[in-house]
C-alpha cells in the first residue's frame, strides 16, 4: 500500500510540472513579447527591458522554467506587475473562497445524488426511476454558466430570495450569498453521483455475496445498506476526486456571474489583464488542488476496497 502511495505522489508531481511547463511554453509561443503585451499601449523600449529584467525574460527559455520551479519551491510566485503584490498573497488571500465553494458544491451533491442513486436502483423501471434518470441527464447536459444565469434571474432578481452578487459579511451573510454559486457548481454533479450510484448498486445486487446474504435471512436494510451500498459507493468516491478538477472549472463561471472572489475570478481577471506572473500562479494554485483531489480519491478508493489492495 505504501508503495502504491509513493507511486501516486510521484506522478501527482510530474503532471504538476508537466502541465505547468506546457504553460509557460504556450505562454512564450503566442505571438508577439510577453512583455510588450502586458505593458499594452505605454510599452517603451525602456519600460520592455526594465520588465525583461524583472521577470527574467532576458535569460533562455529553460533556464526561465527552472528558475520558476525554483522560486516555487521557495514559495515566490512571483510579483503582480499591475498591483506590484507578490502572487502568493493574491492569491492566498481568495483560495478559501474558492475551496469554500468547491466544498458546498460537492456536499450538496453528494448529499442529494447518492440517496438519488440509492433509490433508483432499488425501485428498478419505475416511473420514479425513470423521473430520476430524465432529471439526472437534465442536470447534467446543462452547463454551469446557464445554471448560474438563470439562478441569478429566477432566485435572486426575480424572486429576492438570495443576494445577487459578493461574498457576504460574518457566517450567515457568507452562508446566504454561497447558496446560489454552490448550487451552479454542483447540479450537473447531482446527475453523475445518481447515475454512477444506481450503475453500481445493480451491479452489487446481482453478485452472488448479496445472493448469500439474502438466503441467510438478513433483513433488506442491512444487505442494501451494509452489503451493497458500502461496495457501490466506491465509483462515487472515485469520481468526486474528478468532479473537484471539474468544480474548478465551473467555479470560473460561478464566480464572475455572481461576483464572488476567488481562483475563477482572479484568473478570468489575469487574463483579461495579460498579466502572466499571476496567470502562472493561479495555474499552478488550480493544477495542484486538481491533482492532490483525484490523487486522494484514488488512495481513499484503494482503502476502502479489498480488491485493489488485493493488486497493489
Amino acid at each position: 500500500m505504501l508503495v502504491y502511495v509513493l507511486k501516486r505522489i510521484g506522478l501527482a508531481l510530474v503532471i504538476i510540472i508537466l502541465a505547468v511547463t506546457l504553460l509557460y511554453l504556450m505562454i512564450h509561443a503566442v505571438p508577439g513579447d510577453p512583455a510588450t503585451v502586458m505593458l499594452g499601449p505605454r510599452a517603451t523600449p525602456e519600460l520592455i527591458a526594465q520588465l525583461h529584467q524583472r521577470m527574467g525574460l532576458d535569460k533562455p527559455l529553460p533556464v526561465q522554467i527552472i528558475s520558476f520551479f525554483g522560486r516555487v519551491l521557495s514559495g515566490d510566485l512571483g510579483t503582480d506587475v499591475f498591483q506590484e503584490k507578490p502572487v502568493a498573497g493574491i492569491i492566498i488571500s481568495v483560495v478559501p473562497y474558492t475551496l469554500i465553494l468547491v466544498g458546498a458544491g460537492i456536499a450538496w451533491s453528494l448529499a442529494l445524488g447518492i440517496p438519488l442513486g440509492v433509490f433508483s436502483a432499488l425501485r428498478p423501471d419505475s416511473w420514479i426511476d425513470k423521473v430520476a434518470g430524465i432529471l439526472s441527464v437534465a442536470f447534467i447536459a446543462m452547463p454551469a454558466f446557464v445554471v448560474g444565469l438563470y439562478a441569478l434571474l429566477l432566485f435572486a432578481v426575480t424572486l429576492g430570495w438570495f443576494p445577487v452578487i459578493g461574498g457576504g459579511e460574518g457566517f450567515a451573510g457568507q452562508l446566504h450569498h454561497l447558496v446560489l454559486p454552490a448550487f451552479t457548481v454542483g447540479l450537473g454533479w447531482v446527475g453523475y453521483l445518481a447515475r454512477i450510484v444506481r450503475a453500481s448498486m445493480l451491479e452489487v445486487l446481482a453478485e452472488n455475496h448479496v445472493r448469500h446474504a439474502r438466503a441467510h435471512g438478513l433483513p433488506q436494510r442491512v444487505v442494501h445498506y451494509q452489503y451493497v451500498l458500502r461496495i457501490a459507493i466506491l465509483p462515487a468516491v472515485t469520481i468526486v476526486g474528478i468532479g473537484i478538477g471539474a468544480m474548478l472549472s465551473g467555479v470560473v463561471f460561478a464566480e464572475i456571474i455572481f461576483a464572488r472572489p476567488g481562483l475563477g475570478k482572479l484568473i478570468f481577471v489575469a487574463v483579461q489583464q495579460r498579466n502572466f506572473p499571476l496567470i502562472m500562479g493561479t495555474v499552478l494554485v488550480t493544477t495542484t488542488l486538481f491533482v492532490v483531489a483525484t490523487t486522494l480519491s484514488d488512495i481513499v478508493n484503494a482503502l476502502l476496497d479489498p480488491r485493489i489492495r488485493e493488486r497493489l
